[in-house]
């Protein structure tokens, strides 16, 4: 049995990460990506990049792909395009990145440290009412949260 950790783990080496100044950079310079943000739509709702849009991470492999119910045409026609794949952490992002991989996207990398790491180097992030967030707020949402129950036993 893998833990959540180790399955990240085993996948980093077979996957490409981009650090968040380096999507900046890629950004500023008007390069052709798409920002794949699967994070949950309350979390998309709260803040997220400019111009990514969402795919829940739940439903990622039917989106990618064609003839589904859950098809997003701009995902579904990029697999020779840059696409960056975008969470909290950087860690779901991985693990879709990967699987992007397997289903013939040839481009695909994953943003390290996630939309934390884009916050702590005060990248703008936008609301729901599309306003660039403080980063105070930011720090705030992105704070682990985790309860006590939620701790292994012992």
């Amino acid at each position: 049995m893998k833990s959540f950790a180790q399955l990240i783990e085993d996948t980093l080496p077979d996957i490409k990460e981009l650090f968040p100044w380096d999507l900046d950079e890629k950004l500023k310079a008007n390069e052709d990506i798409t920002l794949l943000d699967i994070r949950e739509p309350y979390e998309f709702e709260v803040m997220r990049i400019e111009n990514s849009i969402n795919v829940p991470r739940g439903v990622l492999e039917t989106a990618c792909d064609w003839g589904y119910e859950e098809t997003v045409p701009d995902i579904a026609c990029c697999r020779q395009r840059e696409v960056i794949v975008i969470c909290r952490s950087g860690n779901r992002s991985v693990l879709a990145a990967y699987t992007m991989q397997l289903m013939g996207y040839t481009n695909v990398a994953s943003l390290k440290t996630g939309l934390t790491g884009w916050n702590d180097y005060e990248l703008p992030l936008l609301n729901s009412e599309d306003k660039v967030v403080d980063i105070e707020e930011g720090d705030a949402f992105f704070e682990p949260k985790v309860r006590p129950e939620q701790m292994p036993p012992g």
